[in-house]
């Protein structure tokens, strides 16, 4: 097993379908049979909420939440919780995959320290700040625009707040989806490895989504990582795009030329995206191994893609 994707949607895609599917067997991106054939080690899990869509977005994370230990107990015998990295070890020696729980929105917190301590005592391990729209912790990409020498939307006090608490806590902070504001908001107030969980390169698809050069190299010499991202939209300015292996290599290249081999991991956004041709779910994933070797990097480079460079962060930050 080798594979350590750090991002996912599928919690939150089964629960809102409300139908017969499970996390073990399902027609979605992700599911555990499927995940263990293709040789994985970890997943993260996000509880994800559109905040436009409900007004108690705690509510709604704890629902998820409730649904999500539901479906890892049910399927113990394929996938354990990854509280710290002892767990992770026991996990593997028992041939099971590790499960680390994740929220995505941090509306969740309701601008809380308490709730994000409520929140790391039922496992949660990275916090996504923002999603697509302002939160009490910060302003999301779609603000970039609007910051000015005079303006800034980046993190508010009560965000700086939350993320040296974080830091505290053990709970990974994530600036994807985050303004670029609230990207070095975030380098200014921390010590310890970030990461942008599923953010690809600016310089190669200039999409607010994801990262410049200068972040990509400041997130490096922190010694977080970022995760690749599938979403065609994400990978290709060519809207035509349906998603290729070849676009997920160029952005790889990119952001190794630019931070060094050490930054790159994987956030596929599986469930989180309408699809990608060539990646189509994690049964496709042995094709992108084999795309990284391909494309000239070696075993020691890929195994550091594909897990070594996220489980470092994951030791330096939760322990």
């Amino acid at each position: 097993m080798r594979i350590v994707d750090m991002h996912c949607d599928t919690i939150s895609e089964l629960f809102n379908n409300n139908n017969s599917e499970t996390l073990r067997l399902n027609s979605k991106h992700v599911d555990l049979l499927r995940m263990k054939d293709a040789g994985y080690l970890l997943q993260n899990f996000a509880l994800f909420v559109n905040k436009q869509n409900f007004q108690d977005v705690k509510g709604r994370v704890l629902e998820l939440f409730e649904y999500y230990q539901a479906e890892i107990a049910r399927n113990n015998d394929l996938i354990s919780p990854m509280l710290c990295m002892d767990e992770f070890e026991e996990n593997r020696k028992q041939g099971k995959m590790s499960a680390v729980l994740t929220i995505e929105e941090g509306a969740a917190l309701e601008g809380s320290v308490d709730t994000l301590k409520e929140f790391y005592d039922k496992g949660v391990r990275m916090i996504t700040l923002t999603w697509n729209y302002p939160n009490e912790l910060g302003f999301p990409h779609t603000y970039n625009k609007r910051s000015s020498k005079s303006e800034k939307f980046g993190l508010t006090d009560c965000g700086f707040r939350v993320v040296e608490a974080m830091e505290s806590l053990g709970v990974i902070v994530d600036v994807s989806h985050l303004s670029d504001d609230g990207f070095y908001d975030v380098l200014s107030c921390t010590k310890k490895p970030f990461v942008a969980s599923h953010s690809n390169a600016r310089e190669v698809c200039n999409k607010s989504r994801n990262l410049t050069d200068d972040m990509i190299r400041a997130l490096a010499e922190r010694g977080g990582v970022m995760g690749l991202n599938f979403y065609p939209l994400f990978l290709e300015d060519d809207k035509a795009n349906c998603g290729t292996i070849d676009s997920v290599i160029r952005h790889a290249k990119h952001i190794v030329n630019v931070g060094g081999i050490e930054v790159l991991g994987l956030g596929s956004d599986f469930d989180g995206i309408d699809g990608h041709e060539e990646l189509p779910g994690v049964h496709a994933m042995p094709r992108l191994e084999e795309a990284f070797s391909k494309a000239g990097f070696s075993a020691l480079e890929i195994e550091k893609f594909l897990n070594g460079n996220v489980l470092r962060v994951y030791k330096d930050v939760i322990g």
